[in-house]
């Protein structure tokens, strides 16, 4: 295992708070070269407690993590300059303007990209003269980000990177980040917004107390979980007429079916519909998402598991 094929490993890692208390317990995984990774979490998972490991604000009570090869806390040096970090909350000076800011953390940059490319890139070139602390919470979000781009870094960690933008910001960032990844920059990502895991990640891994308890594509993750076929039956067209292997959970005349078979159970409902003229009103069939395997797992809480 090599640089050239991981640039993030993490190996039985482990981190202890005073008190005893473990947030994270033994979790292993990498994170190739040129690919977006989302760690998602339910709260309290460890998370971002992983992270700031990763990102060697802290070190391990035990287990390895390697950051481009190299301990990203006992070897800083060798890591620092090749890594951008947009934390959750940058905490500039509000009466800076962007650009002010910008070169302001550019002077602290090894090889830094051009100011004014930078807030390009997040679509703050037209805001460079104005004072952060004019700034809205989504544009702010942006000058975080254009802060981690400044070095050109080849491991970039965003932490919440969509918060409080509206839906073109949130859209624009994605495609920045996929950008990012395609000219093989490698993004180890942090979000609360499932549907942005789902559209972004080349991999997920998804923690719950302290340990990972499923990952790999959003396909693979999704996969495990029944799809669902809901419709509703016409008045006075019992439940129990529906072919037996369909039968499932119902409302009053409100089906809802769960199959590991989408295509075949919607064949088959499909078939028994025009056969005996049954109109279905309200059809929708759909996969499993990645917000149903995440709330199953955060279930576990509910149940005392």
């Amino acid at each position: 295992m090599t640089t050239d094929q991981y640039v993030i490993t993490v190996d039985e890692l482990r981190r202890r708070y005073a008190g005893g208390y473990e947030a994270v317990s033994g979790i292993s995984f990498e994170v190739a070269r040129g690919e977006i990774f989302a760690l998602l979490g339910t709260n309290g998972a460890g998370k971002t407690s992983t992270v700031e490991l990763l990102e060697g604000l802290a070190a391990p009570a035990s287990g390895t993590v390697r950051v481009l090869g190299h301990d990203p806390y006992r070897e800083r040096d060798a890591v620092r300059h090749r890594v951008g970090v947009m934390l959750q909350e940058g905490g500039f000076p509000s009466d800076l303007t962007v650009a002010e800011t910008a070169r302001m953390w550019s002077g602290c940059t090894s090889g830094a990209r051009p100011v004014p490319e930078a807030l390009d890139l997040v679509g703050l070139g037209h805001r460079a003269k104005v004072r952060v602390k004019q700034l809205s919470g989504g544009e702010r979000r942006r000058l975080d980000l254009a802060l981690a781009l400044l070095g050109r870094p080849e491991v970039l960690f965003l932490d919440e990177p969509t918060t409080g933008l509206d839906a073109e910001g949130r859209r624009d960032t994605w495609d920045l980040v996929r950008a990012l990844r395609d000219t093989g920059t490698t993004v180890l990502l942090t979000t609360h917004y499932l549907e942005e895991a789902e559209a972004l990640a080349d991999r997920l891994a998804i923690m719950h107390r302290g340990r990972i308890v499923t990952g790999g594509t959003p396909a693979e993750v999704t996969a495990e979980r029944p799809a669902r076929i809901r419709f509703e039956l016409p008045e006075g067209v019992a439940p129990a007429r529906l072919p037996l292997s369909l039968r499932a959970a119902a409302e009053g005349q409100r089906i809802s079916i769960r199959t590991h078979d989408l295509q075949g159970s919607l064949g088959e409902l499909l078939r028994w519909a025009a056969e005996t003229n049954v109109r279905l009103k309200g059809l929708d069939a759909r996969s499993a998402s990645l917000e149903e395997a995440f709330l199953e797992i955060a279930q576990t809480d509910m149940a005392g598991v």
